[in-house]
């Protein structure tokens, strides 16, 4: 287990990038629901990609996904900030998580990219994100909320 707590913080908290998406119902609005209690729940959103459309990957499926990135300030830790985004995604439908890279449709992914410059490698949370790079899914939405 790694764990290094060195965390870089502003004022009011640790700036955090997510990476949400969803294929199932509604998917901008559950994405749009997702934003909203992470904003009254987790921290202040200071930024929204745009939504993207794009297909599933590592898994088939008819339902194509919307995908966005969300920038956050908060201070929560980032086992806490987990625990509040899995009670969200739970709270929005989804029913089961992905296991050992079987994935299948969802009414909501929210995935914890970055948590200010924190190297966390553990069995419930790896941060940063350890696909991310590979997924232009993520990348291309996370590119545009990220500063320049």
């Amino acid at each position: 287990m790694t764990l290094n707590a060195s965390v870089q913080t502003n004022n009011s908290g640790v700036e955090v990038f997510l990476s949400l998406g969803s294929n199932l119902g509604d998917r901008s609005k559950n994405l749009e629901s997702a934003i909203s209690l992470i904003g009254s729940r987790a921290g202040d959103v200071t930024a929204v990609s745009s939504f993207i459309e794009t297909k599933p990957v590592g898994f088939k499926s008819e339902n194509r996904f919307v995908n966005c990135a969300v920038r956050i300030v908060t201070a929560l830790d980032p086992f806490e900030l987990l625990r509040i985004t899995q009670q969200i995604e739970r709270e929005l439908g989804r029913t089961t998580k992905s296991v050992g890279g079987v994935y299948s449709d969802r009414t909501i992914d929210i995935d914890i990219l970055l948590y200010g410059n924190a190297v966390i490698d553990t069995p419930e949370l790896k941060i940063p994100h350890p696909q991310m790079r590979k997924r232009d899914f993520v990348m291309r939405p996370l590119k545009e909320i990220t500063y320049k």
